[in-house]
């Protein structure tokens, strides 16, 4: 009797240890553990099908939301490229001085060239010949200095009469007039010297001339001759130059006046 009743009352503690309590996990991990709400929620990893193929079990996902590509605004500086379609992406690469050649109605024209320089020897279209002045005690300020601490200089003049530049040039000096500059001395003005012939051999440039020197004194002697001399030279663009007056040399018919 006794020991039907201790069984009695022990039978229901044991049965009470057996049972699942309410907040008692459902099932058990490896090692007797029991497995908690998140271990048994996560599903066994899958490993990731080939790339290309697809399962025939596999759920559809549905369709995916638009993804929108990032942009950086544009700033209102920056001029529209690329409009136009499909190719606008070239057109705004094109667009970029120096990457592509531009061509078509948009090329931009080349600059007209600048006007041509008149060659030496012309001004505004008309013939001129150099012939060569004296400039009083410059001291080589405005020209080559020479003589009596004077100076040569060039003036350009009209060609008149002949279009040999030799006779052209000593005809513009030896005609008398006034020098086109008004600080310019022409110590040739009280001569009556012409133009007879020249040569020129490619390095000497020959002048004949005939008439009379009159120098006005001392320090016009050096200014005849490199009147004579240079104009002559210049006309030609030769080396050196031999004036006869007479038949005589520059040089000698100078030392008689």
């Amino acid at each position: 009797m006794t020991a039907a009743a201790a069984v009695a009352l022990v039978f229901p503690l044991w049965l009470g240890a057996c049972t699942v309590g309410p907040g008692s996990p459902t099932g058990t991990v490896a090692g007797g553990q029991a497995a908690t709400p998140e271990d048994a929620a996560a599903p066994a990893p899958q490993p990731a099908p080939p790339a290309g193929s697809s399962t025939d079990n596999a759920p559809d996902p549905g369709p995916l939301p638009a993804t929108t590509p990032s942009a950086s605004p544009e700033s209102p500086a920056t001029p529209d490229q690329g409009t136009g379609g499909a190719g606008g992406a070239g057109q705004a690469e094109a667009a970029v001085p120096g990457t592509a050649p531009v061509s078509g109605a948009n090329a931009t024209s080349a600059p007209p060239p600048p006007p041509a320089t008149p060659a030496p020897g012309n001004v505004g279209g008309t013939k001129t010949v150099t012939a060569y002045y004296v400039l009083l005690d410059d001291g080589g300020s405005g020209g080559v200095r020479f003589g009596c601490n004077d100076s040569l200089v060039g003036v350009h003049l009209p060609a008149a009469g002949s279009t040999e530049p030799l006779r052209a040039a000593m005809g513009a000096l030896l005609d008398g007039a006034e020098p086109p500059a008004g600080d310019a001395y022409n110590s040739l003005q009280a001569s009556t010297l012409k133009f007879l012939s020249g040569s020129f051999d490619g390095t000497t440039v020959t002048v004949y001339l005939s008439g009379t020197i009159r120098p006005g004194g001392v320090c016009d002697v050096p200014r005849v001759e490199a009147q004579l001399t240079q104009t002559a030279v210049a006309s030609v663009e030769a080396i050196r130059a031999d004036i006869y007056v007479n038949g005589v040399a520059l040089t000698e018919a100078l030392s008689l006046r």
